[in-house]
């Protein structure tokens, strides 16, 4: 049996899906025009992170005018910041489209 932590307990007890946290965040972060969240743990059971519950892969598509000016790596630098709450408590891997307005056309 794994440790949860406290955070990852009070998280459960209120209902709070990894998702709905991530959504939270990257609202907070880049006022997206567009945002979408893919959970894709069902796609990695048996690789190294996953968890028999899931909620440990996801890719995220942002479309916000936070990124104009910014290098790919850039963007991922502020998303991974972002979300550094959900990394340190086992979100495992994210896949990212990160895109401007004009960029998304």
């Amino acid at each position: 049996m794994s440790e949860r932590t406290d955070k990852e307990l009070t998280d459960a007890a209120f209902g709070a899906s990894r998702r709905s946290r991530m959504k939270k965040a990257l609202e907070t972060a880049f006022s997206p025009l567009a945002l979408d969240i893919e959970d894709q743990s069902d796609q990695h059971q048996g690789h190294a992170g996953a968890r028999p519950d899931g909620e440990t892969h996801f890719r995220v598509t942002i479309v916000s005018t936070a990124f104009t000016g910014l290098s790919r790596v850039e963007r991922q630098r502020l998303v991974m910041a972002a979300l550094k709450d959900e990394f340190a408590s086992g979100l495992h891997a994210l896949a990212m489209r990160l895109k401007t307005p004009e960029e998304a056309g």
